[in-house]
């Protein structure tokens, strides 16, 4: 029995350029085994046509799950003057949620994420335990409850537990508002290998691992970790945040006599297998020896505008060959045309000049982003997708070309226009792994995860 899905896009963005007539085979696993430009195969005929612009399916980095819940809820003055502020707003939503929270608040937000466009998640995760801090009888209950939304929404995920011990570079003890993340190095473990072992069979999910920042765990710690994750056959990849916000820089040179990066650079294991989060404060030494490594830098723009974080130096490390991906972070978008233009906008205002990334040897702005941060984040992710060529996931995303973003525009500008003019959302099916996740821009389950989210928000609030 033939089981490949074989289709025909009329226009698709291929690594080499765009391309019309488009033929894929895909197997049963979802992956792309052929691409032919002809459009005269045997099998055209038995294809499924898709029209509209296609393009590959973009990898969201960085995601806290739960954050999504207060979105739209920290803008007040006590909620907060800065992102120290903010932090205490968060930890009060944080212990709120249950696992059946959880599942519901996830789902709706990888639903929403979907539609616009991103077809995996690095989902950073550090909500752990139950409400008064102890572990739940399953140490992974509350990643089991991000697994579950990852199955019933069809999204790629790439699940991060997170470990998280100390509140300061002092290695002081965690406060109250922190006991539902903080773990040992054995609990961690354990969760680790909960989730690689709840992963065996799902084409779409893995497990990797992930260290809150320097402040929340300490320089031996993190390398014990690495050790243990090795045991358990998790090689990879590793997140981190880092030199986020100015103070958390100045309290590591306080402590430390170094800079975040500086110090992950000097005594950590920084390779290709890592993806630092934010890195919004560096030097021009820090930024060249970040971008030598291998390392994606994941930027959340929409993030770190909204806290007030400061502005990655996207210019210097993307002139030193560095690897960026982007992420949405505490979920105030969930939009990867909106985190791009939000991206590149600031930069041209620093700057004082349009085409900050613009070369000649490079396509349009946005067809150069999008082809960039899809790339480097699916490596961040460990994930074989970000293009559409053999031996990829067939994770696809389709605009509609008659959209008034979109409308009259050439190959060369669809990006473009989605990016930097969109008025509304031109995103009309996605695609991952070979099924058709959303059609006519409607999630294919939306309307039972809406009811269960807002039973959830209902509830809580």
């Amino acid at each position: 029995m033939d089981t490949m899905k074989r289709l025909l896009l009329d226009t698709a963005l291929l690594p080499d350029g765009w391309a019309n007539q488009v033929e894929l085979d895909i197997d049963e696993r979802g992956t792309i085994v052929n691409v032919s430009c002809s459009g005269t195969s045997t099998t055209s005929e038995r294809r499924e046509r898709v029209s509209g612009v296609t393009i590959p399916g973009m990898s969201n980095v960085h995601s806290h799950a739960f954050q999504r819940l207060m979105a739209g809820l920290a803008e007040f003055d006590g909620g907060g003057e800065d992102f120290w502020a903010w932090r205490t707003v968060m930890y009060d939503f944080a212990n709120r949620i249950e696992p059946e929270d959880m599942l519901a608040i996830t789902g709706q937000l990888y639903v929403d994420m979907l539609k616009f466009g991103y077809t995996a998640v690095g989902e950073f995760h550090y909500l752990h335990h139950n409400l008064d801090g102890s572990p739940y009888l399953n140490r992974a209950e509350m990643s089991f409850a991000v697994l579950e939304a990852a199955r019933q929404t069809g999204i790629g995920l790439t699940l991060l537990p997170v470990l998280y011990m100390t509140s300061g570079f002092d290695k002081a003890r965690p406060t109250l508002l922190q006991r539902r993340f903080v773990n040992d190095l054995e609990g961690w473990l354990e969760i680790v290998s909960g989730v690689k072992d709840a992963c065996r069979g799902n084409a779409q999910s893995r497990v990797g691992a992930a260290f809150h920042s320097l402040r929340a765990v300490p320089l031996d710690f993190i390398k014990n970790a690495i050790d243990g994750c090795s045991t358990i056959d998790v090689n990879g990849p590793f997140h981190m945040h880092c030199a986020e916000q100015l103070q958390e820089v100045d309290d590591c040179v306080a402590t430390t006599g170094e800079r975040p990066v500086e110090r992950s650079l000097a005594h950590l294991p920084i390779n290709d297998a890592w993806c630092i989060v934010h890195a919004t404060h560096m030097t021009e030494t820090e930024i060249v020896g970040l971008a030598q490594t291998g390392a994606v830098v994941g930027v959340c723009p929409t993030t770190e505008a909204n806290l007030g974080d400061g502005i990655f130096p996207l210019e210097s490390f993307h002139n030193s060959s560095g690897l960026m991906g982007i992420g949405s972070d505490s979920n105030v978008s969930v939009s990867p045309a909106e985190e791009l233009r939000c991206l590149d906008y600031v930069q041209r205002l620093i700057s004082r000049r349009r085409l900050v990334l613009g070369r000649a040897s490079e396509a349009h702005v946005g067809t150069h982003l999008w082809q960039m941060t899809a790339s480097a984040g699916a490596k961040a992710l460990g994930q074989a997708l970000g293009a559409i060529a053999p031996g990829y996931r067939c994770d696809l995303v389709v605009l509609d070309r008659e959209h008034p973003s979109l409308v009259g525009h050439g190959p060369a500008a669809w990006i473009d226009g989605w990016v930097f003019a969109s008025a509304g959302n031109p995103v009309q099916s996605v695609m991952v792994g070979g099924d058709w996740l959303v059609r006519e821009g409607r999630h294919r389950d939306e309307e039972s995860i809406a009811e269960a989210y807002r039973a959830v928000v209902n509830r809580l609030m």
